[in-house]
C-alpha cells in the first residue's frame, strides 16, 4: 500500500516502523494506566516494557532470519533493514518472555498479575503494528481472485506480490487481535485468578494466528509440514499450554481460597 510514509531528502520515514512505535506507545499507555489502577509501581512497568521491546525485537528479527538463511546468506547486510518489515511475532514473544520474567524477578513485581496487566495491552498493539505489515506488504496473503475485499499492491517498494488481486491477511489479523483485546478487557471484570486474562490472551491469539495461516501466501515463513507452517505449530503447542496453565491456575487458586 504505503510503504514509505514521509521522505524529505536523505530522511525516509517507513510507515512500518511508524505503526509499529504508534502500536507499542500505545499498548505501554494503557498498561501503565491499569498499573496504576491496580496499585504497581508505572515507573517499573515503563522500564520493563522497553526491556522487553528489546528482546522481541532481536527475538522476532532472528526468527524472520533463521526461516530465510538461503536469502540472508547471499545479502548479510539486509540483516539490519527492520525498518523494511521482517519481523516475526512469535519470535518476539519467545524472547520477551524470558526478559520479562527476569525483570519481573529482579524488581520484585507480582508475576502473573503483572502479565495480565500487559495483556490486552500486547493485543491492541499487535493489532495497530498489524497495520503496518499492510502497509509494507510483508505478511501478505494469498491470490484472491474475484474477492471483493482482495488487495492490489502497485507500489515498487512493496514487499507483496503486486499487480495480483491478495487475501488482506494483515487485516485479518489487525481485526483478530482488536477482537481479542474486547474480549480481554471485557473478562477483565470477570477474572477470578492470575493469570487468567494472560493465558486467554495466549489461546486466543493461537486461534487466531493458526486461521490467519490459512490464508497467508508469503512460503518465506518456513513449513514444518507441507500445509503446516512453523507459526501454526507454534500456535498448537501454545493453544495446548494456555490451556494447561488455566486449568493449574484456577486449581491453585481454589486450594488458595479454601477456609
Amino acid at each position: 500500500m504505503y510503504p514509505i510514509l514521509i521522505k524529505i531528502g536523505p530522511v525516509t520515514i517507513h510507515t512500518y516502523g511508524f505503526l509499529i512505535a504508534v502500536g507499542f506507545l500505545t499498548a505501554l499507555w494503557l498498561a501503565a494506566r491499569q498499573a496504576k489502577k491496580q496499585g504497581i509501581s508505572q515507573d517499573k512497568l515503563i522500564d520493563l516494557a522497553f526491556y522487553c521491546l528489546l528482546a522481541a525485537i532481536i527475538g522476532s528479527r532472528l526468527f524472520f532470519i533463521f526461516t530465510n538463511l538461503g536469502y540472508f546468506r547471499n545479502h548479510p547486510a539486509d540483516m539490519v533493514k527492520i525498518w523494511e518489515g521482517g519481523l516475526v511475532f512469535y519470535g518476539g514473544l519467545i524472547c520477551a518472555v524470558p526478559a520479562a520474567l527476569w525483570f519481573i524477578r529482579r524488581a520484585g513485581l507480582p508475576l502473573w498479575k503483572t502479565f495480565d496487566i500487559f495483556a490486552p495491552s500486547i493485543a491492541l498493539g499487535h493489532a495497530i503494528g498489524r497495520l503496518g505489515c499492510f502497509c509494507a506488504g510483508c505478511c501478505y496473503g494469498k491470490p484472491a481472485e474475484g474477492l471483493p475485499w482482495a488487495v492490489i499492491f502497485s507500489d515498487p517498494h512493496s514487499l507483496a506480490i503486486r499487480g495480483v488481486p491478495l487475501h488482506p491477511s494483515q487485516i485479518y489479523e489487525s481485526v483478530g487481535e482488536l477482537l481479542n483485546f474486547l474480549v480481554l478487557v471485557t473478562f477483565r471484570k470477570r477474572q477470578t485468578f492470575d493469570g487468567q486474562l494472560f493465558w486467554l490472551y495466549v489461546m486466543n491469539y493461537a486461534i487466531v494466528r493458526s486461521v490467519v495461516e490459512l490464508f497467508r501466501g508469503d512460503e518465506v515463513r518456513g513449513f514444518i509440514l507441507p500445509g503446516i507452517s512453523i507459526s501454526q505449530g507454534i500456535s498448537f503447542l501454545l493453544f495446548a499450554s494456555a490451556v494447561f496453565m488455566l486449568l493449574k491456575l484456577k486449581k491453585k487458586s481454589g486450594l488458595n481460597n479454601r477456609p
